[in-house]
């Protein structure tokens, strides 16, 4: 039977009950990702058929653990799923999605949502590691005991979601009368646990708990961490080489063809010099970026990321802050922006200020094109003990110098606060990460990436492209052309503030676009460079151009620069939204232009002293 109003679903359940891989599963690529009007919460909505014809909009919600709302997220779970959020459709049915692996602590959220009255489904997620850890959850018992149809899900296997799919077919149940109070709600839950679960005795064998000796000792969790993330790092570069060079090849040859079909003059400079070259500087760039969303997505659907937090609870204490902060400091070296909007889980309002004014110093994607085209250009590709890659070192050590500095800023920031209550959280089961779901969540972060390179960065390419090529030289004159250009005044104009860090009149121009997005500083430099070149593939000739242009003090310069300069606009912009005030931006950017002035100072200076 086919209905041609869809059915409009919300999914809700607590952080690390597998919702989101369950949402991509029953969604897979038909989803829409955006942020709810007038918050910075990500609003995840999808479209699929049931078996029978249905037509089903699901909307998957943020993890919150109670109704009781305290946060941004929670407050939106809270109102959509009761049918009051502005803007937002009363949804028909609730999906509650609980891990069977810690029942327990996630049926008092689904008490909560049945309170509601709304019709609702209860899925048992993990049901597949709830068996393997000795549970055994008689669905029956449990159905009749909550009043409500409960089936059975694996999210991050293919088919694991066809028992949801099955549900949605069935006519709506209203869940029983509500309960009186929260003191009812806990006899409940206990009731319930003692009539429906049974664990065998050998669930203290499992090899979960032996992993955990490991990965939460003091000693070798923390060597084990330090691996991960070297290993990380190291991958960025050697993983992406390939891609990258294949990328590189297909742009030289768009280039080239374009140059081939068109006739000499400014429409085949402006395709070729400012939007091949601007967009293809940044493209290739996009596997490396995908590499890093990769191994964080990964770490945190394997369930380790909030074993680091828990474990980095004391370090993270030294420099004021607490474990909670490292998940979305962790998310800002993909991207600041969710690494701040991550900070709304930290319920102190001191960590979580200190928080988003440090996310800034982690080393986001959008540095990696900047990093690889210097590393690339001025440190030799040769390997240390036949095992590491010296390019990939300096790539470790510039995200170390971020992360060093972010602990120091922190201790500032912090020195006059109070203690904070130990670290509590929940620690997920170990799982291995669905490989549709990272496929998604790839594919949506590569949509992203290239949306700013259509939008974003080919325009500031063209605007640059413009200012580097006009107004033409005078007749007669002696300079390259670019010096007569607006684009040239601009640098020089610059150059005199920007000189004692060694920087030229060209890194002054790449400066400026660089502020709306920093990659876009590379392909300011493609342009400003390959003005007047005779190279059909100037862009693919610039790390050549500036290792022969520029000192390695001048390069080691510009890399400590964009460790600390706050070139991004969204950066700051959503800081803005997160605070609700323009002082907390003011003191981001002033004091992360200062670090980045005097950070470059010092290197360019210690540099030429050391180099003669």
């Amino acid at each position: 039977m086919t209905s041609d109003k869809p059915l409009q679903v919300a999914l809700a359940g607590n952080p690390n009950c597998g919702k989101t891989a369950l949402f991509n599963q029953l969604t897979g690529s038909r989803q829409k990702v955006a942020n709810y009007a007038g918050v910075t919460v990500e609003r995840k909505m999808g479209k699929l058929v049931t078996p029978a014809g249905r037509k089903v909009k699901i909307l998957d919600l943020p993890g919150t653990y109670s109704l009781s709302a305290a946060s941004p997220d929670e407050m939106v779970t809270r109102d959509v799923c009761r049918g009051v959020y502005r803007g937002e459709p009363a949804p028909d049915l609730l999906i509650s999605v609980v891990a069977a692996t810690n029942l327990r602590l996630h049926l008092r959220f689904m008490l909560e949502l049945r309170q509601l009255g709304r019709p609702m489904i209860v899925v048992l997620n993990m049901i597949d590691a709830a068996g393997k850890q000795g549970l055994h959850i008689d669905l029956k018992r449990l159905e009749k005991e909550l009043g409500l149809p409960v089936v059975t899900a694996v999210g991050i296997k293919r088919g694991g979601a066809d028992n949801v799919l099955r549900a949605l077919d069935s006519p709506p149940v209203a869940p029983p009368p509500p309960l009186p109070d929260d003191t009812d709600l806990h006899e409940e839950i206990r009731r319930i646990m003692a009539l429906c679960v049974s664990v065998h005795e050998d669930r203290k064998q499992q090899l979960e708990e032996k992993l955990d000796r490991w990965v939460l000792h003091p000693v070798w969790g923390m060597c084990i961490l330090f691996v991960l993330l070297f290993i990380m790092f190291q991958a960025v570069f050697s993983w992406a080489q390939p891609v990258m060079d294949l990328l590189d090849s297909i742009m030289k040859q768009v280039a080239d063809l374009t140059r081939a079909v068109l006739p000499a003059g400014q429409i085949s400079n402006l395709l070729t010099d400012g939007i091949i070259a601007g967009a293809g500087t940044v493209i290739v760039f996009l596997p490396q970026i995908l590499i890093l969303f990769l191994w964080i997505l990964a770490l945190e659907e394997s369930g380790y990321l909030p074993r680091a937090a828990f474990m980095l609870d004391k370090i993270m204490a030294a420099a004021g802050l607490s474990g909670r902060s490292f998940i979305p400091l962790l998310s800002s070296f993909a991207c600041a922006v969710p690494g701040i909007m991550a900070t709304r889980t930290i319920q102190s309002p001191r960590d979580r200020m200190v928080t988003i004014l440090i996310a800034p110093l982690m080393t986001c994607s959008a540095r990696l094109p900047v990093y690889t085209l210097l590393i690339s250009a001025f440190v030799p590709s040769r390997h240390i003990l036949k095992i590491f890659n010296l390019q990939g070192l300096v790539l470790f050590l510039l995200y170390g110098a971020g992360i060093l500095s972010a602990l120091l800023v922190s201790r500032l920031f912090k020195r006059s606060g109070a203690n904070e209550p130990p670290l509590l959280m929940e620690l997920p089961n170990y799982r291995l990460p669905g490989l549709q779901s990272l496929a998604i969540e790839l594919w949506q972060r590569a949509r992203i990436f290239l949306s700013r390179v259509g939008s974003i960065i080919v325009t500031l390419s063209v605007i640059m492209w413009a200012l580097s090529s006009f107004p033409a030289p005078p007749p007669g004159g002696t300079l390259p052309a670019i010096d007569y250009s607006l684009a040239g005044r601009i640098g020089h104009f610059l150059l005199p503030l920007f000189a004692p860090l060694g920087f030229n009149w060209q890194i002054c121009v790449a400066l400026i676009p660089g502020l709306a997005a920093r990659e876009v500083a590379i392909s300011a430099l493609a342009t400003v460079y390959s003005v007047g070149s005779s190279e059909a593939d100037a862009a693919a000739q610039l790390a050549p151009l500036l290792s022969s242009q520029w000192s390695v003090a001048t390069a080691l310069s510009l890399l400590a620069w964009y460790v600390y300069a706050p070139q991004c606009f969204s950066t700051l912009a959503v800081i803005k939204r997160e605070t609700r005030s323009w002082r907390m931006v003011c003191i981001t950017a002033g004091y992360l232009f200062g670090m980045a002035y005097a950070a470059s100072l010092l290197t360019y200076h210690i540099t030429r002293f050391f180099s003669g």
